[in-house]
């Protein structure tokens, strides 16, 4: 069991890069469905299954349209958040979140719009690392992936471009979980970056900027090469995804 974790979902984006026009209506990424239920649904249920039952979503575009999915498979321990300013970028539903960062548990924070294995979270709540990422050797060509890069098992950058290579390097899943005193710490970096006009930065920025200011062996990867999943940006990553799911271990 994962108890005293939290998790906070990030799905207030609008997914740009999935219309088919510039004004194209399309639904949120989180209730895209595959197989009998819908992305978010999914996200709920291997939640619980990995001992996760405390689960905050934080909600943007089409926001009523999530909710309503939410009260089918929720209720009672789903929350949601409304970002109002979702369009700005993440580091603002990061920050709407703050409650859950400082809620003095262990948080998991993920993206709302990958699909995995089971597996990949079960390894990530009963990590034995007090903060963790997930990575995957298996890493995909191009500036779109974010990447963890090491030097032996010190992190030393996180980002789309990195600036220090490192040794090796890996995929982020972009799932996270983080001890009390760094989600806080989080919550607090958002809060500055907001502050600061810096609130359009992807999520990762905040987060890099704690890891490589904090001592080694604060922060650490659980390795999940070999095991199914994908990022859903693009259309032809739907079809990927739904492609994938034969594989997955529900």
């Amino acid at each position: 069991m994962a108890a005293g974790q939290q998790a906070l979902i990030l799905a207030a984006g609008v997914g740009k890069r999935l219309r088919s026009g510039e004004t194209a209506e399309h639904p949120p990424k989180a209730l895209l469905r595959f197989g009998a239920e819908t992305l978010i649904a999914r996200h709920v249920r291997l939640l619980r299954q990995a001992g996760v039952d405390a689960i905050t979503v934080v909600v943007g575009y089409r926001a009523a349209a999530l909710r309503a999915e939410l009260e089918g498979h929720g209720a009672p321990s789903v929350a949601t958040i409304h970002n109002t300013e979702f369009e700005t970028g993440s580091v603002v539903s990061l920050l709407a979140g703050a409650s859950v960062l400082r809620s003095g548990e262990r948080v998991v924070l993920m993206d709302a719009d990958v699909i995995y294995d089971r597996r990949l979270m079960a390894r990530l709540t009963a990590s034995r690392l007090a903060n963790t990422l997930l990575l995957d050797r298996a890493l995909e060509p191009g500036d779109e992936p974010v990447k963890i890069c090491l030097d032996g098992e010190r992190i030393v950058d996180f980002r789309k471009r990195p600036e220090h290579a490192g040794e090796w390097r890996g995929e982020s899943v972009g799932f996270f979980r983080f001890a009390p005193d760094a989600a806080a710490e989080l919550a607090a970096r958002a809060s500055e970056y907001v502050a600061g006009g810096r609130g359009g930065l992807d999520y990762e920025e905040p987060i890099r900027d704690m890891m490589l200011a904090s001592p080694d062996g604060r922060f650490g990867v659980e390795d999940i090469t070999g095991l199914p999943w994908t990022e859903i940006d693009f259309s032809a990553d739907v079809e990927r995804a739904r492609a994938l799911l034969p594989q997955l271990a529900d």
